[in-house]
């Protein structure tokens, strides 16, 4: 992928957290003319020594209204890009397309009572910048999060998600949210043990949320491995729920993180 200039901005690096040797937030400041939806993605590039740019796209997990631009990314193992992210300190320079981009959004579903967000690692990213936005709060009675990890070691962002319900502005909608965190290869206090899709098929998921995955009522969003997704999906289907569409609204709306 190239960018003309006119199409990207220059941001400096305000903030680079590791969490694991193959985890880490980073910060970035953000251009003031940079808009985006709750949900969407940037493609940020990095300028390597003999100066070309690798590109990648990488969800907001900032809210629309922050000042600021945070992303959360996996080191890919002698991956280009994340090889020569993972090298960036405080004060870099990384490069913003001007546009944003995805559709894995609230406006995917014209109706819907219940609200559950599936995850699988860093395809936790847009779910924590759609619950810091406001919409979603006043447009669903119940909002699942559900971020599955292979170790708990890898669970991010625990105390975002934590503190959102003491917002201010979140303070009469606090009991709409419930948090499920799901490990797969070890038993965690507090959190559910197995991949997804087995916990949908054995019903586990359903009965940690006290209510049902329907066609009728709930919207589900994907984001994360592409097996999951795939798999989920056949799994919704069964249902009754199909992918939303802008011609044929649906119940499922999916961004693919690889």
């Amino acid at each position: 992928m190239t960018a003309s200039a006119e199409k990207f901005t220059q941001q400096t690096l305000l903030d680079v957290q590791p969490l694991t040797e193959s985890l880490f937030t980073l910060r970035t400041t953000r251009d003031p003319g940079f808009r985006f939806r709750a949900g969407q993605f940037a493609r940020l590039g990095v300028t390597r020594e003999d100066g070309s740019t690798v590109w990648r796209a990488y969800s907001m997990v900032s809210s629309p209204f922050d000042e600021f631009l945070e992303f959360f990314s996996i080191v890919v193992p002698g991956g280009e890009f994340t090889s020569e992210l993972s090298r960036l300190k405080v004060d870099d320079t990384l490069l913003v397309e001007r546009q944003a981009f995805g559709y894995l959004t609230l406006d995917r579903f014209v109706d819907g009572r219940d609200l559950w967000l599936l995850s699988t690692g860093t395809g936790v990213a847009p779910f924590l910048s759609i619950l810091q936005d406001f919409e979603v709060w006043e447009k669903f009675e119940r909002i699942v999060l559900v971020y599955s990890v292979r170790e708990a070691r890898e669970l991010a962002y625990l105390q975002l998600i934590a503190e959102l319900t003491q917002r201010d502005y979140l303070a009469e909608h606090a009991h709409k949210l419930q948090f499920i965190p799901t490990v797969t290869r070890e038993l965690h206090p507090g959190a559910l043990n197995g991949r997804i899709t087995t916990l949908l098929e054995n019903g586990e998921l359903e009965r940690t949320a006290g209510l049902q995955l329907t066609a009728a009522h709930s919207r589900v969003m994907l984001c994360g491995n592409p097996q999951m997704i795939d798999d989920t999906r056949a799994l919704l289907k069964q249902r009754g729920m199909n992918l939303s569409l802008s011609r044929r609204p649906g119940q499922v709306a999916v961004e693919n993180y690889w």
